[in-house]
């Protein structure tokens, strides 16, 4: 499965890790200890202690998605990767991986996405010690014949077939090609078309691929859950020590400044739904400004469930299915989004004209000061709320960590959330939420509502 831009669907590390383990206490923010070692072939190796008898979580982040497509017809090569990792190796040919997967019980499976490949599984803590061993083992040692690379690049083909039976794959494809013209943020993670179809033809490249960013340098392994922490980092280092690549450096193309609107339309075949969009270029993920954290309350002021927006156009007026905020982190400048289901066609005029009344009034300095803060204070319960398992923990750590490049990013990232100001959420507005630097995108349905 791939991760996409649209919420609706759900290189290198920064500063190096010391070799020995740092725990880092739990805080309002993270609210469980974490142990973090980085052993001396560049693996980074976090741990949390968890209440769940009995049970873990195992992830492998890869510091790899469609951003590092850098060549020319090698689109979708990120996610193809994550269907070619449960292939097999020479002590665990296809197919006995899964075998014993399944023996323990283990709920096994991947996602990609922009920036990251993350690889997840949760099941018994007594399978821990093998699951190491064959975890290790593929990351160090995948095999595949070329028959079998062939056979699994007409499934991600197949793939793409099923998802472009769906309006979001196209929203997606258009709004990336509209919106940037040198960023390998143009193409979307399951690729171009045309390089899709072309895989086949590519088993050497694949090769590479595998070797350029399949290393121990570019890799954040995550356990959480009930486990001894001694034993497990002695299989870690026995299985995991050998590994000894090194990640690849590619210059990911800079995009250069939006200076006016674009606008895409898009004719959908078939019924469903007209959709409008309004995207601005917005600031990429860092630590060391409250971009994100910032981006991340904006969405909820400006369309969240307790917005003016939300109240006029889903439940007064009727005139949209629901609106909502598309945003999400990445490591560099992608976009901030105002999303639109419209109930009819002949809405698109006036939730366009609220849209840009909701963004001038904010860009004029007047500002819900107290909404602002219910909705930090409900970002950073909900965030405890969401964490009740050792999978959601695992899986909300390898997301931030893998984008930020830091095992604490989590914690760090809604810190800076409970800093966020009114009157940041307006410098904002007036710097990023312009009309020269918007793109709108509308989908229509020749078989839906007119």
């Amino acid at each position: 499965m791939h991760r996409r831009f649209l919420p609706l669907l759900l290189l290198l590390l920064g500063a190096a890790l010391p070799a020995v383990a740092q725990q880092a206490p739990a805080s309002a923010f993270f609210p469980y200890p974490m142990k973090v070692d980085r052993l001396p072939n560049g693996l980074t190796v976090v741990r949390v202690p968890f209440n769940s008898p009995g049970l873990i979580a195992y992830q492998t982040v890869v510091r790899v998605g469609s951003r590092n497509e850098v060549e020319s017809g090698k689109t979708g090569f990120a996610h193809f990767f994550e269907h070619m990792m449960f292939k097999g190796t020479k002590n665990f040919p296809e197919g006995e991986r899964e075998k014993v997967i399944s023996t323990y019980g283990y709920d096994d499976n991947a996602f990609t996405a922009d920036d990251i490949t993350v690889y997840h599984s949760y099941g018994p803590t007594a399978g821990l010690a093998k699951l190491v061993e064959i975890e290790a083992d593929r990351f160090r040692n995948l095999e595949y014949s070329e028959p079998s690379f062939q056979t699994e690049a007409l499934a991600v083909l197949g793939e793409y077939h099923k998802n472009a039976a769906q309006p979001y794959l196209k929203i997606e494809e258009e709004m990336a090609r509209t919106v940037f013209s040198k960023h390998t943020y143009g193409h979307t993670t399951l690729g171009y078309y045309d390089d899709i179809k072309a895989m086949p033809q590519a088993y050497q490249y694949s090769r590479t691929f595998f070797e350029r960013w399949y290393t121990p340098d570019n890799v954040l392994l995550i356990v959480v859950g009930d486990f001894n922490d001694d034993s497990l980092m002695q299989a870690v280092r026995t299985h995991y020590g050998p590994w000894d690549r090194k990640s690849a450096s590619v210059t990911v193309p800079t995009e250069p400044p939006q200076t006016k609107e674009r606008s895409v339309h898009i004719d959908w075949p078939q019924s469903t739904q007209p959709r409008h969009i309004h995207a601005w270029r917005s600031p990429a993920a860092r630590l060391d400004t409250s971009d994100a954290a910032l981006q991340t309350v904006l969405s909820d002021y400006l369309v969240g469930p307790t917005s003016p927006l939300y109240k006029e156009l889903v439940l007064d007026k009727q005139l949209a299915q629901q609106i909502y905020g598309d945003y999400s982190i990445h490591r560099d400048p992608h976009l901030f989004g105002l999303v639109a289901v419209l109930q009819d066609e002949g809405h698109r005029g006036p939730v366009r004209s609220a849209f840009d009344a909701a963004v001038k009034e904010l860009a004029s300095g007047k500002v819900d000061a107290a909404r602002v803060e219910a909705i930090k204070s409900n970002t950073r319960y909900g965030l405890l709320m969401e964490m009740e398992t050792a999978k959601s923990v695992a899986t909300t750590l390898s997301w931030y960590a893998g984008v930020y490049g830091t095992p604490d990013a989590l914690a760090r990232h809604y810190q800076k959330v409970s800093e966020v100001k009114p009157a940041d959420l307006v410098a904002f507005a007036r710097k990023y939420l312009t009309a020269p630097n918007r793109t709108v995108l509308t989908l229509s349905s020749a078989g839906g509502k007119k």
